[in-house]
């Protein structure tokens, strides 16, 4: 192994919706955090592994920081908050294009209390002209002592490079936490679960997305190499889980088919996907309901 081999935790974090999930796939150069163009979509923390020949980063993409209307919404920014604490460098994610707010306000006051050294991520610099690029950056460097400004855009790559030449510039020696082909730590039923979540959010209606938990209920190779996946999706309404089975069955097929090609993608392995909706009213405000449905809360007392 090199003499100067580095490694560290790197969290990412900012507003909803700004970009950090589509970042740590491109990062890790495979899909382990769900992407959605609706606002909230990463609950938990998700980890992600890079590996090179010089460098392990473990970067964790962390739940939209956003005012909470539910234990749930207080659960993932608390989840969120707890990372300040717990990486070498903090990302702070921001989508160039919209303008500076409360949430960014937030998300900076919060910043201030740590020591942890942060970047300030310009994303989505791919749909904005260079001279306002450069009014952004003037503006945001009178509002705190970043220890680097890198833009970039998630989604095509432009400056990713840069970004993480920097970021193993500043971690120090250390040593490979994870064999080098692993690029998440979450195991398989988190990502398969997270997996059916997205296409739910992508199908249907507004109200429908932040009101849904998944949760496996088995998940075991069968004879010929088949793997058969019984996974339950829970609302908190009738309507809602109308809206998710639809007109004879039809919406549910359609994420049953298009989360069965992601999966099938991750294990390598054709799978048969066993879709269930299951009403449980008002599970988000519920503190156990939370911890079974994975979304435990003991570690942030």
């Amino acid at each position: 192994m090199n003499e100067t081999y580095k490694s560290g935790f790197v969290a990412l974090v900012g507003r909803p919706n700004v970009g950090k999930s589509t970042l740590l796939n491109y990062i890790v150069g495979e899909k382990i955090a769900i992407m959605s163009d609706k606002p909230q979509t990463t609950r938990n923390k998700i980890q992600g592994i890079y590996t090179s020949e010089t460098a392990q980063l473990i970067f964790i993409d962390t739940p939209g920081i956003h005012k909470p209307k539910h234990q749930l919404g207080d659960f993932m920014v608390r989840a969120a908050l707890s990372t300040f604490r717990e990486v070498d460098l903090i990302l702070f994610v921001v989508d160039v294009n919209e303008p500076y707010g409360q949430g960014e306000k937030f998300i900076l006051e919060k910043l201030k209390e740590t020591n942890t050294p942060v970047f300030l991520v310009l994303n989505k610099i791919d749909r904005m002209h260079p001279e306002q690029l450069l009014e952004k950056i003037a503006a945001y460097r009178e509002l705190y002592q970043f220890a680097e400004i890198i833009p970039v855009s998630a989604l095509n790559g432009n400056n990713v490079t840069t970004l993480m030449e920097q970021i193993i510039r500043y971690m120090d020696e250390g040593p490979q936490y994870y064999p080098a082909d692993e690029i998440t730590d979450h195991p398989e039923r988190f990502i398969v679960s997270e997996f059916i979540r997205e296409k739910i959010i992508h199908l249907t209606e507004e109200e429908v997305p932040h009101s849904i938990a998944v949760v496996i209920e088995e998940m075991k190779e069968r004879k010929g190499g088949m793997v058969y996946i019984s996974a339950l999706v829970l609302v908190e309404r009738q309507s809602q889980k109308g809206i998710i089975i639809g007109k004879q069955g039809n919406m549910l097929k359609e994420i049953g088919k298009r989360a069965r090609k992601d999966i099938e993608a991750l294990l390598g392995s054709n799978v048969y996907l066993d879709l269930f909706v299951k009403v449980d009213k008002n599970w988000r405000n519920n503190r156990r309901q939370l911890s079974e449905y994975g979304y435990d809360q003991t570690h942030l007392e």
